[in-house]
């Protein structure tokens, strides 16, 4: 076992530390978002323009035949060009978050892949392409990668499941991780997660916070519910309305993380939540945490919902160094993901 945080062999950095580029994959399956596919690849092209602006963005792409039409949008949408590459890689889904390698340091803060497996969030059985993006990416990039393992078993992880402060801290849930529902790595406890992340990512301290939002198909993701926005502050999702199904566990979540972190260790910002979103009678998992920390940055999705404007007045205040950049997210939603979703950052 690993006993000292200093003599941990890899770091993860936070989102905030200085980033070489971001990586996106280019909307293409219609299945998820039904009946209105046409709108999301708009909303991508605002999303990789708002970011090419200050650092450089990497566009997967099924085939290099589309970069050329993929370009003109970009072009409408005032996007700096010279920052964006495309690489040829098959996905079955956009939401690179989960299925996309994450970047760690070594001591010596040599870049190194860890390829965590990626299953579908146990729920979908298209999935093959976006288990395979790190053999590619590996290639991409000449860097070395490492699959977890444990237990003679490869370990399933996505990263909106996790959250961290860089000076190891991690978020995560229970549902998620422990959960009988959607199962990554069954039988897999506590103790053994946390054994993982200290491994691989450099995690000293997890907190475990209880629910996710209702609406979210990844079941419990933190993305949704709790950010680290610096290594002393935490934005957490609030409900303010007491009939709402979230009302109750987010609560829960408040209380958790109040009595693990102490008022001394972490600022905690309760960000609230939009009104229930519904779209063809399905919920939605709406939630102001899936944004996205770039280099000079802050992408903030948005729902048309009253709230939008106090949420931004927030962020402003906690991000003062950052531009913060709203983005209308009201029917990337409908994939069940939103920008923090479908982005990756990778390290300097």
């Amino acid at each position: 076992m690993l006993k000292d945080y200093k003599d941990l062999r890899y770091k993860m950095p936070a989102e905030w530390a200085k980033q070489k580029s971001t990586w996106i994959a280019w909307p293409h399956n219609k299945k998820d978002w039904p009946n209105k596919f046409k709108t999301i690849p708009f909303v991508f092209c605002e999303i990789i323009s708002k970011i090419s602006k200050y650092q450089k963005v990497n566009i997967l792409i099924e085939k290099k035949s589309i970069k050329e039409k993929i370009n003109q949008y970009l072009k409408k949408y005032l996007a700096n060009t010279k920052n964006i590459n495309f690489k040829v890689c098959k996905t079955n889904r956009v939401w690179l978050r989960d299925s996309f390698p994450i970047f760690v340091k070594d001591k010596n803060k040599n870049k190194i892949l860890i390829d965590w497996s990626f299953n579908g969030w146990a729920k979908y059985k298209n999935f093959y392409h976006d288990n395979l993006i790190c053999s590619k990416i590996k290639k991409l990039l000449h860097l070395r990668s490492i699959k977890p393992v444990l237990r003679n078993q490869k370990i399933i992880l996505e990263g909106g499941s996790i959250d961290v402060n860089g000076s190891g801290v991690l978020l995560t849930t229970l549902q998620c991780l422990q959960s009988n529902k959607q199962v990554r790595n069954p039988g897999f406890k506590k103790k053994e997660y946390e054994y993982l992340f200290k491994k691989f990512l450099g995690i000293r301290k997890v907190i475990w916070l209880n629910k996710g939002i209702v609406g979210d198909d990844t079941n419990g993701h933190i993305d949704d519910i709790a950010r680290f926005v610096n290594e002393k502050k935490i934005f957490l999702a609030y409900e303010t309305n007491k009939k709402d199904i979230n009302y109750k566990s987010l609560k829960e979540n408040y209380k958790i993380l109040k009595e693990s972190v102490g008022p001394k260790k972490f600022e905690i910002v309760k960000i609230p939540m939009p009104q229930a979103k519904y779209i063809n009678r399905t919920r939605v998992p709406a939630s102001y945490l899936n944004f996205y920390i770039a280099n000079k940055i802050v992408l903030v999705p948005i729902f048309k919902d009253s709230k939008d404007e106090l949420v931004i007045k927030i962020f402003r205040k906690h991000f003062k160094n950052r531009k913060i950049i709203p983005i209308d997210c009201s029917s990337l939603i409908w994939g069940f993901g939103a920008i923090h979703c479908m982005t990756q950052q990778e390290p300097r």
